[in-house]
Order: C-alpha cells, then sequence, then structure tokens
C-alpha cells in the first residue's frame, strides 16, 4: 500500500475517533472523557516505548520548552474535545485546520524561519478563511468556536515546540509528559463533574484510545511508504468524513460559508505545504515537518519514532 493510501486511511481513522467523541459529549463533560480516554492510553503508549533502548533518564533536557509545549497540549486536548462536543463536525475540522497557518506565522520568531510573501499572503488567505466560517457579526459564536480556535493556536504551538528540540528530547519524555499532565488535570477537576457511565461507554472511551494509536501507526506507515509532500495534504480529507458523518449520523447540515471558509483554508495550508517542499534545504520547513495530526493526548507526535527509526536502520 502506498503513502498516501495509508494516509487516508490514518485520517479516516481519526475521524471516526472523532465521532465518537462527539458522541460522548452529548452526555458528559470533556474532563471526563479526556480522563479515561488518557487512562486507557498509557498501556498503548507503554507498550510502544517498550522499544526505546536508550539508557537515558526521563528529564527533559529542555525544561521550560517540555513545560510549554505540556500545558499547550493539555489546552488543546481539552479545548479540541469540547468543541466536537458542541459544534457540528464540519465546524470544528474547518478550525482546527487553521493550524498549519499558525504553525508558519510561530516558526518565524521561535525557530527564526524565514518566510517570504508568498508563504505570508497564503496564511492570510487562510486566517481569511476563518474568519469566513466564524463569520463573527452575523451569527452568535458559541464556547466551541471559541474552543476550537484556542486548540489550533495551542496545538500550533506544541509541534512548533517540537519542531525546536524534538532532536535533543527522548522519544518518551515528548509523548508521556502531555499523557501524564493531562491525566492529573482532569483527574483533578473530575470530581466536578463526574457522572457514572455504563460500561458500554467507559468501552466507547477506551475505542477513543485504541483508534487515536491505531491511526498514529498508519500516519507513520505513511510518511515511511510515501513523500510527505504528498502524504501531508492527506490531513484534509477528514473534511470529507467530517460531511459524511455529520450528514448520516449527526443529522448535520454544513453551511455555504463553512465549505467555502474551509475551502480557503484548505487551499492556502495546501500551497504552504507546497511551497516549503519546493523550498527544501531552503527552509525549516516546520509545516511539512509537522507529521502528527495534532498535539492531544491520543494523538501521539509520530516524527521522533520516524527520527529513532531511521537511525536504527
Amino acid at each position: 500500500m502506498s503513502g498516501p493510501l495509508y494516509a487516508l486511511l490514518a485520517f479516516a481513522i481519526f475521524a471516526t475517533h472523532d465521532v465518537i467523541v462527539k458522541f460522548l459529549g452529548g452526555t458528559y463533560s470533556p474532563v471526563q472523557i479526556v480522563f479515561f480516554s488518557t487512562l486507557f492510553s498509557f498501556p498503548l503508549v507503554t507498550f510502544m516505548l517498550m522499544r526505546d533502548d536508550r539508557k537515558e533518564h526521563l528529564r527533559p533536557n529542555h525544561p521550560w520548552w517540555t513545560l510549554a509545549r505540556t500545558v499547550a497540549s493539555v489546552i488543546t486536548t481539552f479545548c479540541v474535545f469540547h468543541a466536537f462536543s458542541v459544534l457540528p463536525l464540519a465546524q470544528v475540522y474547518t478550525i482546527v485546520f487553521a493550524a498549519p497557518l499558525l504553525i508558519t506565522l510561530f516558526a518565524i520568531p521561535m525557530l527564526g524561519e524565514k518566510v517570504g510573501v508568498r508563504r505570508l499572503l497564503a496564511v492570510l488567505v487562510g486566517l481569511a478563511g476563518v474568519l469566513v466560517a466564524l463569520r463573527p457579526g452575523a451569527s452568535p459564536l458559541q464556547s466551541g468556536h471559541l474552543a476550537a480556535l484556542t486548540g489550533a493556536v495551542t496545538s500550533a504551538f506544541a509541534s512548533v515546540v517540537v519542531r525546536k528540540i524534538g532532536r535533543d528530547e527522548r522519544t518518551a519524555v515528548l509523548m508521556l509528559y502531555p499523557l501524564a499532565a493531562n491525566f492529573v488535570a482532569m483527574g483533578a477537576l473530575l470530581a466536578l463533574v463526574y457522572r457514572p457511565m455504563p460500561i458500554e461507554h467507559l468501552g466507547a472511551t477506551a475505542l477513543i484510545s485504541l483508534l487515536g494509536f491505531v491511526a498514529g501507526i498508519f500516519l507513520i506507515a505513511a510518511y515511511r511508504r510515501g513523500d510527505a509532500a504528498v502524504v501531508a495534504p492527506m490531513h484534509y480529507s477528514q473534511m470529507i468524513w467530517a460531511l459524511v458523518y455529520g450528514t448520516l449520523i449527526f443529522g448535520e447540515q454544513a453551511d455555504a460559508q463553512t465549505l467555502v471558509g474551509a475551502g480557503l483554508i484548505v487551499a492556502s495550508g495546501i500551497y504552504i505545504v507546497l511551497r516549503e517542499a519546493r523550498l527544501g534545504d531552503g527552509s525549516q520547513t516546520p509545516v511539512l515537518r509537522n507529521r502528527s495530526r495534532g498535539a492531544t493526548a491520543m494523538s501521539f507526535r509520530i516524527s521522533p519514532l520516524l527520527r529513532r527509526q531511521d537511525r536504527s536502520q
């Protein structure tokens, strides 16, 4: 199977993961969903990290950057889960798809990336697409809109931090710290929002963890078998699944503004990826090298795993 096909399968699984989050979000607080999903993620991530034979401690080499990324990851997970709970799937994806645009902007001060006029114009077009989708003033903005936008910002920030420190940090540090922080933070808040869960709903939280893990494995396979410039745009296939799932399962209808905004964001995101691929060594390619779906607890960072596999060959 080719890299793009693996990627399409990975993002179809991620979209199914989000459907379950939305289903549970109709009954439970995002705090509770994140807590149990994180709890069930620990065994999966532990098995993956058992292959790491580096004899080093788990203290980060860049503690402040690691702390900043960990806080951003906790915020991202909560915000994205909340957004899926209260907004149509297509609207959430439209806003969250702004993350690559923000990565491009954050890379300027954080990585010293030199971004030319063309990429800056693409970012402006994409951000205009966010405004079209949100249409402020035309309709009331909900907490979900703010949560999705916040999640895009914090996810982009966390991604650039990984780009900055990833080569100096162990895979275990990059994966376990955000996972543990989500577990502790959501566990501290759980008593305030807890509702008893029947076994089938508890199983659904475990399925969220499993789907995020399996999708990550397929995404690793995609990047190992395909060119990043071809694989990365497959990320936007989730919009198709959002429209299908939203219509068939939740009775959602994407309006014209959302679709136009999504079109602008997707077009600008793909342009940035292709532009970075063309620049090659002339750019740090912060978007192209951000190979994970996002910085949520159940969507682990795959770039460190790819680097580790490359070193072992």
